[in-house]
């Protein structure tokens, strides 16, 4: 890259990166984006461009949500929907809409120049919609998410991924795993662009059944948290609107993993860790792309479709949907299992947990709940959550061997422009007369704060209402919606 001179009156030195026939402008090249290991925005440059080729293959033609994280890995970041309005005329861009009704213009990357002018915006992983500009209708994507629980072991995740790509071969569709540069692993397939957003979701439900039908020790395709295990293959990343990490995205983890392209042959025994901002480049320059072939291999979801068909008949319904999308027809309730009702006059079970100390509201809010919840940390990011876990862990260790995985609950929570982290574990394995009693939180973050003031106390129910301001509720979720 070359370092524009400095003239007066400008605030920072800017770089200028000549690449695919266009002059890319990088502001604030030397702003820390990944403090645990120093690199900066142009190191992120220098990254995209050096797997440039892949990266832009796992983005190509489709509109992207703009993940922007302004104040680096650490900071907090907002999903971006509507492209800048001060952009390159060379910046193309395409029209979606979202269940809610409403439409937005997003950026659409097909090659190195667009793909840099979106890192510049302080974007660190690049999150495109499963379909092509060309066709905002059809997906030509089916995305395998592998989520396991807290506490699974990584071992666990690639035996899962190995059963997916036999069920994927004896259903017609060839498989492209990568790490998803976090916890999981992702498996996508290329698909004729023929079905629609519900129909591909279909197929990626009767996958994720058959998928535990096969393993039902490691895992599992149920929605509700509480009866989850072992990895659980998230279907509704398949919905309208759903965005996943792309192959050579940087994650905002502290040691800037990246979600990897791997072999099948490797998966057996790769490791997460082992793929970095430092590592990937050299990777990707002696062995090229392992997913180099994805858009030549491009399969059928009918035989999918037909085994979603068999379970329909067996009696296997729908299963529930996203948060944020209109009940849809043949859904099942959506309320936990434990808490939904039978026919008959209400009955007021369980209690409302008290809150932690200095908070008004605990692990449920103002909900009732038979489970002995107490809650662990409210943090800006699932890290900071996370590292306050071990503190409460390391002065709990007599009761922690009682827990299992599904015990302890790590909820990705909408705020206003962003998403937090909140861990509640649940007591229930343990002796009665054991379990610790809630105690101030480990990590005590109020995403409301900056909207309402510096007197809030805690609460996470609602802001209050004020003049033109819309009420927002907090909810999971761990993508964008419309």
């Amino acid at each position: 890259m070359a370092r524009t001179p400095y003239r007066i009156g400008m605030p920072l030195k800017d770089e200028v990166v000549a690449v695919a026939g266009r002059e890319v402008t990088v502001t604030n090249p030397d702003k820390v984006f990944f403090p645990s290991t120093g690199h900066t925005k142009s190191d992120l440059v220098r990254y995209y461009l050096a797997v440039s080729e892949g990266a832009v293959r796992g983005v190509a033609g489709r509109p992207m949500a703009l993940k922007r994280f302004v104040n680096g890995a650490a900071g907090e970041f907002f999903f971006q929907k509507r492209a800048p309005t001060a952009r390159p005329e060379w910046i193309e861009t395409a029209v979606l809409s979202f269940p809610s009704g409403r439409t937005a213009e997003e950026v659409v990357v097909r090659d190195a120049a667009q793909l840099l002018w979106v890192i510049n915006l302080g974007c660190i992983d690049l999150n495109p919609h499963p379909v092509r500009a060309g066709d905002l209708d059809h997906p030509d994507e089916l995305r395998i998410d592998l989520d396991p629980l807290p506490g699974v072991p990584w071992g666990q995740i690639r035996d899962v991924a190995m059963v997916t790509r036999t069920v994927l071969d004896d259903f017609g569709l060839l498989g492209w795993p990568k790490t998803s540069g976090s916890r999981g692993i992702h498996v996508y397939c290329r698909i004729e662009p023929r079905w629609t957003f519900g129909e591909v979701r279909r197929a990626a439900l009767a996958l994720a059944r058959e998928v535990e039908r096969r393993a039902p020790t490691i895992a599992t395709s149920r929605w509700w948290k509480e009866e989850r295990h072992g990895v659980f293959l998230d279907y509704n990343q398949n919905a309208k609107d759903r965005t996943v990490a792309s192959s050579y995205s940087i994650r905002p983890t502290p040691d800037a993993r990246v979600s990897t392209p791997l072999s099948w042959e490797e998966v057996p025994s790769c490791q997460p860790e082992a793929f970095t901002i430092v590592t990937v480049p050299e990777r990707f320059a002696r062995m090229g792309d392992p997913s180099a072939g994805i858009d030549d291999a491009v399969g059928s979801l009918e035989p999918l479709l037909a085994l979603s068909a068999e379970h329909e008949a067996a009696g296997f319904g729908d299963a529930p949907w996203p948060p944020h999308f209109v009940k849809q027809e043949g859904e099942p309730p959506r309320v936990q299992p434990s808490k939904r009702r039978m026919a008959g006059p209400p009955v007021r079970e369980g209690v409302v947990p008290p809150p932690a100390p200095g908070k008004t509201a605990g692990p449920t809010g103002r909900r009732r709940t038979t489970q002995p919840l107490i809650e662990i940390a409210r943090a800006a990011t699932e890290a900071e959550a996370r590292q306050g876990l071990e503190r409460w862990r390391a002065r709990h260790t007599d009761i922690w061997s009682y827990l299992t995985p599904p015990d302890v609950m790590v909820d990705s929570m909408r705020g206003r422009n962003t998403t937090w982290t909140r861990i509640r574990v649940n007591l229930r394995n343990v002796p009665e007369g054991d379990r610790p009693v809630q105690e101030a939180l480990e990590v005590d973050y109020d995403p409301w704060q900056a909207y309402q003031g510096p007197d809030r106390s805690g609460s996470l129910e609602r802001p209050r209402r004020v003049a033109k301001t819309k009420t927002t509720t907090t909810q999971p979720g761990n993508g964008s919606s419309g």
